[in-house]
């Protein structure tokens, strides 16, 4: 009887999660709908994206029920071989180093991090679960080969983050400290292109994100400041930058996925985007999978939103598939039990307890 009223009330919470889910991505594609109705942009682009997280995560969903431990594999293993087979997703002076290119190698690689140590956390076997960290190393290794140091800080930052998720027994306290992480980022992303930063300090982190791309940065923020209603319209950056304009490659982006929505969607549309993210760390709150599973999926998915916020990861399909992927398999519940392993076991119900 105890059985059917947890089952019920984790029933309730998935539920609860998949609806707040549908109503913040239902609002991304119609709130980008009626900027471009209103300024004449291209909303293809976030449509896209939408269809993308959503795909992505009913795959997850439906891939994480039937094969917990199988699916994450290969996941991971689809990552590294996209990224070893096509290691310039993205060419230009914009994807320069330190952050790859574009960022959607760092972000696809750190995907990749995370599914092979949700796999590890999943599985029973001792000798699976060290090869599948093994292959989470790889991907450092890998990003440290195609030259893209923000490939190897991701995937180590995923890595050590789920070694240390082994000793965590309540979930909620990580994940908000995974949402402050992504909030620095974005708060430093915007102070850099407000120029709000000590001379010093703003100078070298101008030197190593490239003037370029603060250029476009700052273009973004001044487009913001001046439609912050309904933004100038979705795919319209490249058409009002100067810096687009005189960039050698342009591809009509500002490299930073905020303040792109600020500029092309107003102040509605980054609202939506933290919404979306809030909606994720959410979903892995309430999700029924081991604590240590969720937040490693909270920490690779973490990884993206940074990338994202520093460079145009999100506007490849891939990086959308992926993390949508990513989210969905964390928060599936299989057909049989998991094990909950690590040197701080303690009992499950205590361990695995959703946040509220």
């Amino acid at each position: 009887m105890t059985s059917a009223a947890g089952a019920g009330a984790d029933g309730d919470r998935h539920t609860a999660a998949d609806a707040v889910g549908v109503a913040v991505l239902g609002a991304c594609a119609a709130w980008s709908l009626l900027s471009a109705a209103v300024h004449g942009g291209r909303p293809e682009g976030v449509l896209l994206a939408v269809l993308a997280v959503t795909a992505g995560y009913a795959t997850g969903r439906i891939c994480g029920v039937l094969l917990p431990v199988a699916a994450p594999c290969a996941a991971a293993l689809a990552g590294l071989t996209l990224t070893v087979a096509l290691p310039r997703l993205a060419p230009g002076p914009e994807t320069a180093s330190p952050l790859g290119h574009a960022g959607a190698t760092a972000a696809v690689l750190s995907l990749s991090a995370g599914a092979a140590c949700c796999a590890a956390w999943a599985t029973p076997v001792p000798l699976l679960r060290l090869a599948l960290r093994l292959s989470a190393c790889g991907a450092v290794v890998t990003g440290a080969a195609l030259g893209s140091v923000a490939a190897v800080v991701t995937c180590a930052a995923v890595l050590l983050c789920s070694l240390a998720a082994g000793r965590m027994r309540h979930r909620g306290a990580a994940l908000a400290g995974l949402a402050l992480a992504t909030a620095a980022v974005t708060g430093l992303t915007w102070a850099v292109a407000g120029d709000a930063l000590p001379s010093g300090l703003g100078s070298s982190l101008v030197d190593q994100l490239t003037p370029r791309r603060v250029a476009l940065w700052r273009d973004a923020l001044h487009l913001a400041r001046d439609n912050a209603g309904l933004g100038v319209g979705p795919g319209r950056f490249g058409e009002l930058s100067t810096a687009a304009a005189q960039s050698a490659l342009p591809d009509g982006k500002p490299h930073s996925a905020p303040l792109q929505l600020a500029a092309e969607q107003g102040v509605v549309g980054v609202l939506l985007l933290a919404a979306a993210y809030a909606w994720v760390l959410f979903a892995l709150g309430r999700a029924p999978r081991p604590t240590p599973v969720v937040l490693t999926a909270g920490a690779a998915l973490t990884a993206v939103a940074a990338l994202s916020a520093l460079g145009n990861a999100l506007s490849f399909t891939t990086v959308s598939v992926g993390a949508g992927l990513l989210a969905g398999l964390a928060t599936a519940r299989p057909l049989a039990d998991e094990p909950v392993s690590g040197p701080s076991a303690g009992s499950r119900r205590e361990r695995d307890r959703p946040a509220v």
